[in-house]
């Protein structure tokens, strides 16, 4: 069951949690959770892969309900909201990218990134400009009326990126965005990230097992078999286990990022 409601959180987190328990069937995802995200700040979430990173993305989010704990959002209670609240949620406030762009192949690159704001109820017109406007920021204005089956995967990246941003959400979740790509395609692509945060006061949550990604944060929380990395170390040393990441960790560094890529996205 979720917990009730406890006192709200910091009044300069824009999103913040505090013990949050998430279990995969049974399998224990997330266990005792807190973390506090100021507006327009860069959090890296780190960890080798089945650490918890993709899960706590997903709760932060709304796309699951923790068995236990508290997630706010503007002192908001997540937590507490039935289904239709949190879609409305993610639609008008939050971005998501994962490391799988999930572009609808019979859509145009700019549609595709246009696809959040006409879901809002934009207009066309109002739409492409904006579209296109982060289309080019990111180099690939000139595919805008192209379908992505033209385009590289790191091209249809850059698209995904757009499409997160194109509303200038809160708060964009970033889970392995930079993954599938090459050195200097990740620049590209958290360089845009990082710049439109920093001028927009968007806050970013990025999970990601990659050095070089996660020194683009401002701060970094660590996660080990879905706990703090901290807590999970001594846990393992109360234990006598070697406290190697990702063994009997959950699933979830899997398609969800492609499922939650959708036009919440």
């Amino acid at each position: 069951m979720v917990a009730p409601p406890d006192n709200a959180p910091p009044d300069n987190d824009v999103l913040w949690a505090r013990s949050v328990h998430y279990s995969h069937t049974g399998s224990p995802g997330l266990i005792g959770v807190s973390v506090g995200v100021r507006q327009g700040e860069i959090l890296a979430l780190t960890g080798p892969r089945g650490s918890g990173k993709t899960t706590l993305l997903r709760c932060l989010s709304g796309h699951l309900v923790p068995d236990q704990g508290e997630i706010w959002f503007n002192s908001v209670p997540v937590h507490t909201m039935g289904a239709m609240a949190r879609e409305r949620l993610r639609r008008d406030r939050f971005g998501w990218i994962g490391p799988d762009p999930a572009l609808l192949p019979e859509l145009k690159v700019w549609e595709n990134a246009a696809l959040p704001l006409l879901v809002l109820g934009a207009s066309h017109r109002t739409a492409k400009a904006a579209a296109c406007a982060w289309l080019d920021r990111l180099d690939i204005g000139a595919f805008a009326r192209k379908r992505p089956g033209a385009l590289t995967r790191a091209e249809s990246q850059r698209v995904a990126l757009a499409r997160a941003l194109v509303k200038e959400p809160a708060v964009v979740f970033a889970d392995e965005p930079t993954a599938p790509l090459h050195r200097a395609e990740r620049a590209l692509l958290l360089r845009t990230l990082t710049t439109a945060a920093r001028s927009h006061g968007i806050t970013v949550l990025l999970a990601t097992h990659d050095e070089e990604s996660a020194a683009v944060a401002d701060r970094r929380v660590e996660l080990l078999d879905g706990r703090p990395a901290a807590t999970a170390a001594a846990v393992s040393g109360a234990t006598g286990m070697d406290g190697v990441g990702g063994v009997g960790g959950p699933p979830d560094e899997t398609p969800e990022g492609q499922a939650a890529c959708s036009l919440s996205a």
